[in-house]
């Protein structure tokens, strides 16, 4: 029962990061985009550019509470986060194959995909990034 209690404050703690992390995103993208009127893919890129950095953070110490080394979970989060948006990609691709056009069927296709993301970083998080246990070396 405390694994489970565990578990779940931990995909709790994950979900409620994820929300930040998008709010601090779009607060940058509107700040650059709507405030200082820059070009919306600089604002986006300036917006995503400060989401990673969120996220590694808050995953690091408030997610997962890891005491893994930056220069070993830096790196890792880099291609974590990279793997996973190219099979969020991949996915989408798939899943707008196999249910074909419309609306609802794009819609599902996204949900899907960002499923995929979700769901394979904080395995890959949990598992190689900020594994349990004593604090890791460098990555290979």
């Amino acid at each position: 029962m405390v694994r489970v209690r565990a578990g779940a404050g931990l995909v709790a703690r994950y979900g409620l990061a994820g929300v930040i992390n998008t709010l601090v995103s779009l607060a940058v993208i509107t700040a650059l985009d709507l405030g200082l009127h820059a070009p919306p893919a600089l604002a986006n890129a300036a917006g995503y550019a400060v989401g990673i950095v969120v996220s590694y953070a808050l995953n690091r110490r408030f997610v997962f509470r890891s005491q893994t080394p930056t220069r070993a979970s830096g790196p890792r989060f880099v291609v974590v986060t990279a793997a996973g948006f190219l099979l969020n990609q991949a996915v989408l691709h798939l899943a707008l194959r196999a249910l074909g056009p419309g609306p609802w069927s794009h819609e599902a296709a996204q949900i899907i995909a960002m499923a995929s993301y979700t769901v394979s970083v904080f395995v890959a998080c949990r598992l190689w990034v900020f594994p349990r246990g004593p604090a890791v070396g460098p990555a290979p």
